[in-house]
């Protein structure tokens, strides 16, 4: 028998009870308020949209993308940022994953996420979705959300916790949960790991097809850019394509989001601000609300305690002028100096709320959502880039000119000299794109690439360094 502690948590799920509109007059905020026990709080439609508010809640925690899996660990790990004296930081700096508060916070990571795992799985037991097989609005809804949501969190673990799937197609696997239970289901390899979110998705691809048409039909069905919506979808798919090697296949859905998404690049002069503790109006396919990051993005990025806040490395600016032919706005608009001791200290203000921070909160647009990027629209492009690069090197290049010159650089194909595509000219774009997402660390492990900190060292690919060993607690809690 195996047994599993940490579904113990969730087993009466939250019920999240205060229903708050936002400025925006057509978003729920949901507050959890007591407890109900599952059986009674799936029982409706209501009770359902609760029980998925509360899913996406939980992927804000500090152990997730509030925190370890957006701008702190996965930055770290990638030598974006640092934090000096600070012996956690710098042991997951150094790749020391046997360091006591490294594994209890990989500990608390995988337990949370599998605990939200088993969030979703409940929600899509509920008989309300299980025995309609979801054909009906808004049951296919429900059940497109809950199973997307489902393959984007074990793949995000399977990313960490798994060698990386190209470099060996033999690799160990993690558990995929796809019941609401007490008991672990057992290891598979990697590649059962990846069958299964490719199933997920394209199931959630199939229910959610016809969404757009709902839009209107209820409150639940407003601001998608805040659900695991049909281009979530897509471009996850995209996402786990190119990371299993299957350029043609990320290739399609990737396009499929640039031409056939509401989405569009921001404009260069819009940079400023479009990601400053709220989602992209333009670029976020998705991303999850959350009015209160402010709190935690301003301790950690704009502040400078000793110890605590996170620097960018010290030669973060060289990087973005690297290969810079025109004037990169995402300069001024993802870095800011704050005084410290008469001394200018360089902070990565990209996420930084300037509303909260200039205390203005009322002048905010009533348009904007707080809270956290967790796909954007240039990643698509890279992607075609990236697919395209050996066989139509022309298209490639349309791809990635449209990410430049929608952050004020000179397009490739208008460059005199120095005008050439490369793997490398990509990695380095993504690098300026996307610091501060959590998203470096996984673009590396993908291509098996060397990680080097601002001081020169340099740690080769391998097992020890991209893969994150298995909590204990995983194996102590089977028998």
């Amino acid at each position: 028998m195996k047994k599993n502690a940490r579904l113990h948590i969730v087993t009466p799920l939250l019920l999240a009870a205060g229903c708050l509109l936002t400025a925006c007059d057509d978003y729920l905020d949901i507050t959890p308020d007591g407890q109900l026990k599952r059986s009674e709080l799936l029982k409706s439609a209501e009770g359902i949209e609760d029980a998925l508010y509360g899913t996406y809640a939980k992927l804000r925690t500090n152990s997730l993308y509030g925190q370890e899996l957006s701008y702190q660990s996965l930055e770290v790990m990638a030598h974006t940022m640092e934090c000096p004296g600070n012996n956690a930081i710098s042991a997951l700096g150094q790749h020391n994953y046997n360091y006591s508060s490294v594994k209890t916070m990989f500990e608390q990571m995988w337990t949370e996420m599998y605990a939200n795992i088993s969030n979703a799985n409940s929600i899509l037991s509920a008989n309300l979705i299980a025995s309609a097989d979801a054909g009906d609005f808004p049951y296919n809804i429900y059940k497109g959300e809950a199973l997307g949501l489902r393959a984007f969190m074990h793949f995000d673990l399977m990313r960490l916790f798994t060698d990386q799937i190209t470099h060996n197609p033999q690799a160990g696997g993690i558990p995929y949960a796809t019941d609401f239970s007490l008991f672990t289901p057992d290891f598979e390899p990697a590649a059962d790991n990846y069958r299964h979110v490719i199933a997920d998705l394209r199931e959630a691809e199939r229910l959610l097809a016809d969404e757009q048409q709902y839009q209107e039909k209820s409150n639940f069905m407003k601001d998608r850019q805040t659900h695991f919506n049909l281009y979530a979808v897509k471009a996850t798919l995209a996402r786990v394509y190119l990371t299993m090697g299957r350029r043609d296949s990320a290739l399609a859905y990737a396009k499929d989001v640039i031409e056939h998404s509401p989405y569009r690049l921001t404009e260069k002069t819009e940079v400023a601000g479009d990601l400053a503790g709220i989602l992209s109006r333009k670029e976020t396919i998705w991303g999850v609300y959350w009015a209160s990051f402010y709190q935690n993005v301003s301790a950690k990025l704009q502040q400078t305690t000793s110890y605590y806040s996170l620097n960018p490395r010290t030669d973060v600016i060289d990087i973005y002028n690297q290969d810079i032919d025109g004037l990169d706005y995402r300069q001024t608009a993802y870095f800011s100096y704050t005084d410290m001791g008469g001394t200018q200290r360089l902070r990565l203000s990209k996420l930084t709320d300037i509303y909260e921070l200039q205390n203005i909160t009322s002048s905010r647009p009533a348009d904007l959502i707080l809270g956290i990027n967790m796909i954007r629209l240039p990643e698509m492009y890279y992607i075609c880039a990236e697919a395209l690069l050996d066989s139509d090197y022309d298209q490639a290049v349309a791809y990635f000119d449209a990410v430049l010159e929608h952050r004020g650089l000179t397009p490739l194909a208008q460059r005199a000299t120095n005008g050439q595509l490369t793997q490398e000219r990509i990695n380095l774009e993504r690098f300026k794109e996307y610091i501060g997402e959590g998203q470096t660390f996984f673009n590396l492990k993908r291509q098996q690439l060397p990680l080097t900190a601002d001081d020169g060292q340099t740690w080769q690919p391998g097992s020890d360094v991209y893969t994150i060993p298995i909590p204990e607690i995983e194996y102590s809690n089977r028998y």
